[in-house]
């Protein structure tokens, strides 16, 4: 081993065991905070109090491990993949608490957690222990063994006397040694046992391939079922329309000598059919990409929609950037059908619609003051609008109860540029 090599090395024995006996100092009396306040409040459910209280110490049972999957990708490079389910960030409580409990990653979390302050503890430790403990072997060495009784043990020597104390010293410069080369890869164990138990595992891997392709089902379904009505609408509508003008148009030809004001009546009937032609065309385009949204965004493209709207709409945009296309179509589309319940279904006189961008999702809300009790049922309009969102990975949440007021409140994973 060459010299450089060699002080590399060492340089990684000492950042191992610095890191592993701070992390250790951190994992056993977080590990226990979690694990102890989230079993409490799960138990206090019944009495109500865990309803409030899980979500959030759930969420904090999930910052830790979070934190420690940071930890190991920044300190290990073991990179450990998060597979949280969503949660709608104006969820209520107890939707909150249904939806935590509900992911296998809680419980995957919380045996994490037992492990975590016994084996996790030790093996964070340990390499702090291989380099520390030599020190106490030299010092023994040096001159300590006096002040220890005859019965002294430093691992398996028996300490009484300067002999025994070099013994003592070799122990050490032998761990030491062990602790050269293996340092870094016990602490590597710590990550490693750390990444075992809170990946995900295959079922829900295997589970996550099923809603993946059952969202995809959804998405060439919903296509085809667009496709067809494009082709319908320009077979009874446009298409319609067209061959009639030109049937108008060999009419006035053969008319335009005989009967020049029965041809002047067609012309005029022609240019009405060519003008509502053309309307029916610019509609359907806008059903299938509004030019607004390609030109300016999400955020215009909604307030254009709230503006054609029979009911009063204040539409609230923070989006400092703009996302991908299939996105925005999606939420644009999503927010497009929401309305369009609201104004039908809801008897509201009043309607606001929010858009903000946070943590790496696109966030919507369109509350409404009608009378209340929307439901996601098979077949609704919200319905469709959860499955356009599932291709997304998105999550619907809708909050309606008698009376009102209803809130629909939408998320997708997005970046913008």
């Amino acid at each position: 081993m060459s010299d450089t090599e060699s002080r590399s090395r060492a340089r990684g024995m000492v950042r191992a065991a610095v890191r592993g006996l701070g992390l250790s100092a951190v994992l056993l009396p977080g590990a226990v905070l979690c694990y102890t306040l989230a079993l409490v409040s799960i138990a206090l459910i019944p009495i109500g109090v865990g309803l409030v209280t899980t979500p959030w110490v759930l969420g904090g049972v999930r910052a830790f491990a979070d934190w420690r999957r940071r930890l190991a990708e920044r300190w290990g490079g073991v990179s450990i993949s998060s597979a949280y389910r969503p949660i709608p960030e104006d969820a209520n409580p107890w939707a909150r608490t249904v939806a935590m409990l509900g992911d296998p990653a809680t419980w995957r979390d919380l045996r994490w957690l037992m492990v975590d302050m016994s084996a996790g503890y030790l093996t964070a430790l340990l390499p702090a222990v291989l380099v520390l403990w030599p020190i106490e072997g030299f010092a023994l060495a040096l001159g300590l063994w006096r002040v220890f009784p005859d019965d002294y043990w430093y691992g398996f020597v028996p300490v009484s006397d300067q002999a025994s104390a070099f013994g003592a010293a070799a122990l050490g410069g032998v761990v030491l040694l062990v602790a050269h080369r293996y340092a870094v890869d016990a602490l590597q164990l710590h990550f490693r046992l750390t990444k075992a138990l809170l990946s995900p595992s295959q079922a829900e891997l295997a589970e996550r391939v099923r809603i993946l392709t059952q969202t995809r089902r959804d998405a060439v379904d919903t296509s085809a079922a667009e496709l067809r009505r494009i082709e319908r609408d320009l077979h009874d509508g446009a298409q319609a329309r067209l061959v009639a003008m030109g049937m108008d148009l060999n009419t006035i030809e053969m008319l335009i000598e005989k009967d020049p004001e029965q041809a002047k009546r067609l012309i005029a009937q022609t240019r009405k059919s060519s003008v509502d032609a053309l309307a029916e065309l610019r509609d359907l385009v806008r059903g299938i990409h509004p030019p607004v949204l390609a030109e300016r965004g999400l955020g215009d493209a909604v307030r254009a929609l709230a503006l054609r709207l029979p009911v009063a709409t204040e539409v609230s945009v923070e989006l400092p950037g703009r996302g991908d296309a299939p996105v925005e179509s999606a939420a644009y589309f999503a927010v497009s059908e929401v309305l369009t319940n609201a104004v039908k279904h809801s008897g509201a006189d009043r309607i606001w619609v929010d858009l903000h961008h946070e943590d790496g999702m696109l966030r919507i809300s369109v509350t409404d003051n009608g009378k209340g009790g929307a439901v996601v049922s098979p077949g609704s309009g919200l319905a469709g609008v959860e499955r356009r969102l599932g291709t997304f990975d998105g999550v619907l949440a809708v909050s309606s109860p008698a009376g009102g007021p209803t809130m629909v409140t939408m998320e997708i994973p997005c970046a913008l540029s």
